[in-house]
């Protein structure tokens, strides 16, 4: 069986895997033969010519050091003041300085030349999210003919947005460079195929670029999810237990409206917040008996406009406050700081509403999770925005439209005015489908793909898209007409 490499920006350090995501590759590994490569974290004054292997908690790991200049323009830089915001439809926010570019090519450029040496002919590479697209193109270059797939974290950007990014063709025809493309959500399956298909090669310069060639790369929407049976047992643990407690304790019968996440400016947070203003605003009977806890840890916090979104949100997390908090009830918590998991799936378990409402996100793992940890006899109701990934594979989620906080105020409404027996009924397809798209059928689903002969071509049956040359585009109607959601 051929070995298994998994490259992603960083690679895992010691201790408990923390997510699905991070257990389920290590679950590849810990099964088929191979290693992880990746930044190990360390800033130097030189960067590394070589991987160093290090055995962390039973895993192989490769490990190369960046400089902080490089790393600097390759990570806060050019992957997340430009791609990030760009792949969320953020372009108001995106910060563009040309010389990104040479870095985040050239941190790619160091990957490649540390890791061919240590590639064996019939080795399987697995390149993980937005920071490593150039990466295939750059193996490549130094003549590696192994098979090598990408998977894709957050959203397929549309092709205006795509447009509005510097250096964008060459990064398209990177992931030419795949042999399979995999993506979150069947939107963004789409929104690659509407670039490839109606490309329009930029002249600037006088020079005309030539048309991608897809031809050769398979693209297909693998929704990624999590383990709603670890999440199950979790929620009644002895640490989740102690939670619950604690939280019954300072609630009472005040029933819990939850939301974990990111303080990301993606995740919808000050627009959540002011939801739940109006709710407590137009139905006066649910203040005292309802409590919102947003936990929101700070990320990437040195970058301006996630500074600016914590000031947003700390300024209307004050006005609800100061409108609604009576000397005995408080209408709202928010936590800047990390729990644990265990902690976590005890909140989610005693949460009547999970509020799950990004701008735009990828798949969001926040609502597997919620739907996993669940108490069956008495489920919560997730409220979900339209534009996440897991929308896809959630229909029985109360969908809303995050930017209309109006509509999300009228969901929380009819979640906590939810009978029991309709909780039960959504709930019980909820984890139905994350129970479908859990995080282990995921990756071997996805390497599964990537491992097939490459001269295969789907049959009409498959849930699979080769994208024709540009120059003979099959049209995208035709293309997706027989995409249906990939099996678990």
């Amino acid at each position: 069986m051929s070995r298994i490499v998994i490259v992603s920006n960083r690679t895992p350090g010691k201790g408990p895997a923390a997510g699905g995501l991070a257990v389920a590759l290590r679950k590849v590994l810990s099964e088929r033969e191979g290693f992880w490569f990746g930044w190990s974290g360390k800033l130097t004054d030189r960067p590394s010519t070589e991987a160093r292997f290090e055995t962390i908690d039973g895993l192989e790991i490769a490990q190369i050091d960046l400089t902080r200049d490089d790393h600097h323009a390759y990570y806060a830089g050019f992957s997340n003041s430009i791609l990030w915001p760009s792949f969320h439809l953020r372009l108001d926010l995106a910060t563009i300085e040309s010389h990104w570019y040479e870095g985040y090519r050239r941190v790619n450029q160091q990957f490649a030349r540390a890791l061919l040496p240590l590639l064996k002919p019939d080795d399987v590479v697995w390149v993980h999210d937005y920071h490593l697209i150039p990466l295939a193109s750059e193996l490549r270059q130094l003549g590696a003919r192994n098979r090598i797939g990408f998977y894709l974290h957050i959203p397929f950007p549309t092709t205006d947005a795509l447009y509005a990014i510097p250096h964008h063709e060459e990064l398209m025809r990177d992931l030419s460079r795949y042999d399979l493309v995999g993506m979150q959500a069947k939107r963004d399956v789409a929104a690659f195929t509407e670039f490839a298909e109606h490309q329009a090669p930029s002249t600037f310069g006088g020079h005309k670029v030539q048309a991608i060639d897809f031809s050769r790369t398979e693209v297909e929407a693998f929704p990624i999810g999590s383990d709603p049976g670890a999440f199950a047992k979790l929620a009644v643990s002895p640490a989740a237990t102690k939670m619950v407690h604690r939280m019954r304790r300072v609630l009472g019968e005040q029933r819990l409206i939850l939301g974990v996440d990111r303080l990301d400016y993606s995740k919808g947070l000050p627009q959540r917040v002011e939801a739940y203003e109006k709710l407590l605003a137009h139905n006066s009977r649910l203040r005292r008996s309802v409590h919102m806890l947003q936990v929101a840890p700070p990320s990437r916090d040195s970058i301006r406009e996630y500074q600016e979104t914590s000031d947003t949100l700390d300024a209307i997390c004050g006005r609800v406050m100061g409108h609604f908090a009576e000397p005995d009830w408080q209408p709202l918590t928010y936590v800047k700081r990390a729990y644990g998991q265990p902690s976590l799936a005890g909140l989610y378990r005693m949460a009547r509403v999970g509020l799950v409402t990004p701008l735009r996100d990828g798949m969001n793992l926040v609502a597997h999770e919620f739907i996993g940890a669940q108490d069956p006899d008495d489920p919560g109701v997730l409220v979900l925005s339209r534009f996440a990934g897991a929308a896809e594979i959630f229909p029985e989620a109360l969908l809303v439209n995050p930017f209309d906080t109006d509509e999300t105020a009228e969901a929380l409404r009819m979640a906590l005015d939810m009978p029991l027996d309709e909780r039960k009924e959504r709930w019980t397809a909820l984890m139905a489908s994350a129970q479908k798209h859990n995080v282990d059928d995921w990756a071997v689903g996805f390497l599964d793909h990537l491992t097939q002969n490459a001269s295969a071509k789907p049959s009409a049956t498959r849930d699979v898209l080769y994208l024709a040359s540009s120059t003979q585009p099959a049209s995208l109607p035709e293309a997706m007409a027989s995409q249906t959601p990939p099996a678990a």
